[in-house]
């Protein structure tokens, strides 16, 4: 018998209802209506992070953009990373920020060190705003903003799996950098659409813990070099 899950806050915001969930020793964030993310088990999220890294040929310094605070395993990988020089998280829901900065923060802990890390800068934001007007370029990014390339949290999302959205990803990477995309299950034709613009495409597969069941996650790695 699964456990009730408990609302610890629910806020409404510009992109709709987002709300934070406790299910026993798990957190869970749900945005409007649909399960985005729970703290169970972080190990894809992580992968989003060690799998770009391990893909470029010179890592030491890396400017690391990840896309998505969720519930912060992203930011505690990198930062427990000895390789990256600059770390920029954006969240585009304020609430999410405010559940690992304010209050009892309830999030914090899966962040690691990760808030206090001289190198990481999470900023209110949302990316494809953001990809639109920054000059800024990195040698790696990490988009964690939804459920994978069939599945947005919300319509407006769908434009960075597309042709248009992948060109503005393309122009904030560096000339070797590395697109790492997390995903829920495969995208094959979104990984033909990588293909035909990446040098190389690699797909891992990270099986669900315990006696969970399930298609395994997933982490789409394209690599510019």
């Amino acid at each position: 018998m699964h456990e009730m899950a408990h609302v610890i806050d629910r806020r409404e915001g510009p992109y709709g209802e987002v709300a934070l969930r406790r299910r026993g020793d798990d957190f869970e964030i749900i945005a409007n209506g649909c399960f985005l993310m729970d703290s169970s088990d972080g190990r894809s999220e992580r992968m989003m992070v060690t799998g770009a890294l391990d893909l470029l040929e010179h890592p030491d310094g890396a400017s690391v953009l990840i896309g998505g605070l969720g519930m912060g395993f992203s930011l505690a990988q990198a930062c427990a990373d000895p390789r990256p020089g600059r770390i920029h998280v954006l969240e585009r829901e304020e609430a999410v920020i405010d559940w690992h900065t304010q209050g009892t923060a309830p999030l914090r802990v899966f962040a690691g060190t990760g808030h206090d890390d001289p190198r990481a800068r999470v900023v209110h934001e949302d990316l494809l705003g953001y990809l639109t007007t920054t000059v800024e370029r990195y040698d790696v990014i990490c988009l964690d903003i939804d459920n994978g390339p069939h599945w947005t949290v919300t319509d407006d999302n769908r434009r960075l799996y597309e042709p248009a959205g992948l060109s503005l990803l393309e122009a904030a990477l560096t000339d070797c950098g590395v697109l790492s995309i997390w995903s829920s299950a495969d995208a094959p034709d979104f990984r033909d659409r990588l293909a035909s613009r990446f040098a190389q495409v690699v797909t891992l597969e990270i099986p669900l813990a315990g006696d969970r069941r399930g298609d395994p996650d997933v982490v789409i790695l394209a690599s510019r070099a």
